[in-house]
């Protein structure tokens, strides 16, 4: 990671799902990157209580 803690990721969205997030950055006048972290640290935990691929029952 470089000295400032930044890097650069590519991420994959929707194309109805893009265009809201760039519509809301619009609004509010900021980066389309401040909006997803911020929606990052509302989601977090609750992603954080989504059940994780080997915690699934196996379909058998």
């Amino acid at each position: 990671m470089n000295e400032n803690g930044k890097r650069k990721q590519s991420l994959y969205f929707p194309v109805e799902m893009l265009d809201e997030m760039n519509h809301e950055a619009e609004r509010q006048e900021r980066p389309l990157s401040w909006i997803m972290q911020q929606a990052w640290k509302l989601a977090r935990d609750q992603i954080a209580q989504y059940p994780g691929v080997n915690d699934l029952p196996s379909c058998k």
